[in-house]
């Protein structure tokens, strides 16, 4: 009976993490606004986002129109990673994603210094 128990437990404690990595589901449109280089009001960008596990795919949509792909994608617990490639440049972004899971600090940067990075805070769309 004591093996048992024990052995119970292991399994419990083992198939924890993998129960709380898959609890962040970040499927769905996200919205925020990205500050221009003066530090002043910026662009308003729109993510849709489909997570199939640990894989992340989806677009994003400025306010010149055009979708454009997001690849890479990556969900791990509440980290997120995708790359966006447009005008001969690729953009990484990284965010954590909120306990209550309504809300994304991302992180961009550019492969190419003429395009400043920075940081946004998305908001998923109701």
């Amino acid at each position: 009976m004591k093996t048992l128990f024990c052995v119970c437990a292991a399994l419990i404690m083992a198939l924890t993490p993998i129960t709380a990595r898959a609890a962040t589901d970040v499927s769905g449109t996200w919205t925020g606004s990205f500050a221009g280089p003066d530090g002043g009001a910026g662009m308003q960008i729109s993510f849709t986002f489909k997570q199939d596990g640990a894989k992340l795919t989806g677009t994003v949509q400025g306010p010149q129109g055009d979708a454009m792909a997001i690849s890479n994608g990556k969900v791990d617990g509440d980290k997120i990673s995708f790359t966006v490639a447009f005008n001969g440049m690729t953009i990484t972004h990284e965010g954590t994603v909120n306990a209550t899971g309504d809300e994304i600090k991302l992180t961009s940067k550019s492969d190419q210094g003429d395009f400043p990075g920075g940081e946004m805070t998305l908001k998923r769309s109701k």
